[in-house]
């Protein structure tokens, strides 16, 4: 029986209905919502920075020992970097001078190394030289009016003929923050358009778009609000924007959709409202719930720096959902029927029956699933193919536009120092009492160690090991050939750390590390790789029972996580040829090979994984619907393909234009998130959805819809679109198929009986059928 219906509607039909009847009261709790928060963010708010530290491990252990034992070692250190325009940079004492005293005035300012009695900071051809600016914090999350300050500081030099530079990370200043914002408008723009060509109303666009950056205006401003208080990545707000807006867009759109089918269908504006939150509203808080529970999982990793990466980006989907269960609503209750009103074409609705494009595409993959299957999965093989080589590592400011500062700084430290210059590592070496308290053992541990270290291939040079103020440390500095970017520099770290340090102190008492930023950096990234597996596992195995749950087939579950690896892996493939084997990736502002950064595959996979769900979600539930009512596996397919295509192709346009429009950022590790993104929403919504979701399905059969006796016992009941009371004044007489139509309640259940009414008139169908049916 349906006894939703007979008990009235539920919980999201009411809470939509309310928000249509009250829409003025919801829009004012949203903007009250946004003014409070942007207040309490400006007061209290924070900023961005990356922090890489890990708390255990060997690096972060030579760190502190530093810090601890060294004078002027706290803080942040950037290269000023300075080039004479001609003759030695040596003939320019007096302005060097006077811009280590300016910048050692500076606000902020710990200490500055005169390059001219810094052992190693001049180069051997005297052109060049390095003044090492100890900041109190990164300066990279400074005011960008800070830089004015420190160009003050080292006029004496410029008006002295001297070149300056400003590197990582103070160089960061000086790279103009409007990308992302450039980005946002494109993908609205973008957004604006495809609604307009694929809906034709004026109101019908705006509505997913108001929705949208309203939610994602309130998740940016929570979003800074929580950075005064934890750390957030620098990435954080831009993930959140792409997040926030994509889906944003999405969610709002599949709400609008099925409001007009109902309209279109007769039913009353405030009742279609709510039969709309209670169905698609219902699969929108599914979707949402499986992305976000994605991006919960890279707290798995136990790395504080992704899991808030994780957090800013599940703050944006779960503010666009609410959003969209809610705002939506209030402002569909406004317009009403006029919700097509200052269209630019006729409105249509969705096309449905043997005459749609995408009814005939589902029927022509029933004919030869098996070469849809395979054609599929060789293309998204070959798509994968370069993952092989996929190289982990950090990317730095060598891989930038020649246009920034810190670029320039760099390839300077290069010519004059040699590639390594830009990432030495510093061997720290903790003495035991009898080293500490004995000069001439501390000297020959000092030379032997020195002696060690040099004899490792890959090592350009090897500074004498000085002792600490106290006499507790020995620490010397080693310079490799390679860049920081370089596999060689890798393998050097990892000799270093596994090899040469613990051999060179065995039976000394002493004990080593490796530290510094290229080391740091390093071990953050063997961090991630190790942890990477049981991301993947944890995401996966939640996905498997959320779906499991929601569409109570085994075989769908599982099939839905394995399509989504195969799309993954396209798309780590197509981010490897583009950054690390260099194919076009000048197009994109990155002008040599470099490695993919480290987190950006764990990134990629939660964000990926979770928004595949999303089509995944809607497509199969009205291929669900469909089988509920008909039993008919070849019908639901073939129906559900074609009532989502016009929804969910808009949907992936307006997302892919979202992402690819990040491109434009300055930050190259968003660069590879917004390429990996923007490219497996493509994929998914023409490969997966065309070819191996209706394949698949169709080689499946009824199988597809097979749950054991004592799975379907323990499974909670949790349907994606229904049960929901119907929409009032819905003809009885509309036998559309599309996903937006009302069945009759006593249609045929897939074994064969009919299930019975409580009335004669229509109702919407009870996706919760008898144990039975599911079978």
């Amino acid at each position: 029986m349906n006894t939703q219906s007979a008990a009235g509607p539920g919980l999201l039909h009411r809470s939509g209905r309310w928000c249509a009847r009250h829409a003025w009261r919801v829009i004012a709790v949203w903007v009250l919502l946004l003014v409070g928060l942007g207040l309490a963010n400006h007061t209290w708010g924070g900023s961005f920075a990356d922090s890489f530290s890990l708390p255990g491990t060997s690096t972060q252990t030579g760190a502190d020992l530093l810090k601890a034992h060294t004078s002027g070692s706290g803080g942040t250190a950037a290269p000023i970097v300075i080039t004479s325009d001609g003759g030695p940079v040596t003939g320019h004492r007096e302005a060097i001078d006077a811009a280590v005293a300016n910048l050692g005035r500076l606000p902020d300012v710990l200490s500055v190394a005169d390059p001219l009695t810094t052992p190693g900071a001049v180069s051997a051809d005297g052109g060049t030289a390095q003044m090492t600016v100890r900041f109190s914090s990164n300066p990279a999350t400074f005011d960008p009016s800070y830089l004015t300050e420190v160009d003050a500081a080292v006029q004496p030099l410029r008006a002295d003929h001297v070149t300056v530079e400003y590197g990582a990370p103070l160089g960061e200043l000086a790279t103009p923050k409007s990308a992302d914002h450039t980005s946002e408008a494109i993908g609205l723009a973008v957004a604006v358009l495809v609604l307009l060509i694929g809906f034709g109303s004026v109101a019908a666009t705006g509505l997913p778009l108001l929705t949208a950056v309203l939610g994602l205006a309130v998740s940016l401003a929570g979003l800074g609000l929580l950075a005064g208080h934890f750390g957030f990545g620098q990435a954080s707000p831009t993930l959140a924007a792409m997040m926030g807006l994509g889906v944003g867009i999405d969610y709002a759109l599949f709400l609008a959709t099925r409001y007009r089918a109902l309209l279109h269908a007769g039913a009353e504006p405030s009742e279609a409202v709510g039969h709309t939150v209670a169905t698609s509203g219902r699969a929108v808080l599914v979707a949402a719930a499986t992305v976000a529970m994605a991006l919960g999982g890279l707290c798995v990793s136990g790395v504080g720096f992704i899991a808030t990466l994780g957090v800013a980006a599940g703050l944006s989907v779960v503010v666009a959902a609410a959003a969209t269960v809610t705002l939506t609503p209030a402002l569909l209750g406004l317009l009403g029927r006029r919700i097509d009103r200052l269209h630019v074409r006729t409105p249509v609705a969705e096309p449905t029956g043997e005459a749609d494009v995408w009814h005939r595409w589902a029927v022509r993959v029933s004919r030869r699933p098996w070469l849809f299957l395979v054609s599929g999965l060789l293309l998204l093989g070959v798509l994968s193919l370069p993952l092989a080589s996929l190289q982990l590592g950090h990317v730095d400011a060598g891989a930038q536009s020649t246009s920034r500062t810190d670029r320039r700084a760099y390839d300077l430290i290069t010519e004059g120092f040699g590639p390594g210059a830009n990432g030495p590592l510093t061997v720290v070496v903790h003495l035991d009492s009898r080293q500490v308290a004995d000069p001439a053992l501390r000297q020959d541990l000092a030379t032997s160690l020195r002696r060690s270290l040099a004899a490792v291939p890959g090592v350009a040079s090897v500074t004498p090991p000085a002792p600490s103020p106290d006499q507790v440390l020995l620490i010397t500095t080693v310079t490799p050939d390679t860049g920081p970017q370089d596999r060689a520099t890798t393998d050097l770290i990892h000799t270093l750390q596994d090899d040469t340090v613990p051999q060179a102190l065995s039976g000394t008492g002493a004990t080593g590390y490796v530290t510094g930023t290229a080391a740091a950096t390093q071990t953050f990234t063997d961090t991630l790789s190790a942890k990477l597996p049981l991301i993947i596992g944890v995401v996966v195995c939640a996905a498997f029972l959320l779906l499991l749950t929601v569409f109570r087939s085994p075989l769908v579950a599982l099939k839905a996580a394995v399509l989504n690896l195969f799309s993954i892996a396209a798309a780590y493939g197509v981010v490897v040829a583009v950054f690390q084997w260099g194919w076009g990736g000048a197009l994109f502002g990155v002008t040599e090979k470099v490695p993919v950064e480290s987190y950006v595959p764990m990134m990629m996979f939660a964000i990926v994984f979770g928004l595949s769900m999303d089509y995944e979600v809607f497509l199969l539930s009205r291929i669900r619907e469909t089988w509920l009512r008909s039993g008919d596996n070849h019908l639901a397919v073939a129906t559900g393909l074609a009532a989502t295509a016009r929804v969910i192709t808009c949907a992936a346009l307006i997302m892919t234009s979202v992402f690819l429009a990040f491109l434009l950022s300055t930050n190259v590790a968003v660069k590879m998130l917004a390429l990996g993104l923007g490219v497996s929403v493509v994929i998914d919504a023409t490969v997966v959805r065309l070819l191996l979701v209706p394949a698949s399905m169709y080689l499946f059969g009824r199988a597809n819809w097979w749950l054991p006796a004592w799975l379907d016992r323990l499974l909670p009941h949790l349907d994606p679109e229904g049960p929901a009371a119907a929409p009032a004044a819905a003809p009885a007489s509309s036998p559309d198929l599309s996903s937006d139509a009302l069945p009759d309640s006593s249609s045929t259940s897939p074994s064969g009986s009919r299930r019975d009414s409580p009335s004669d008139s229509p109702s919407a169908p009870d996706l919760a059928p008898s144990r039975g049916d599911r079978r």
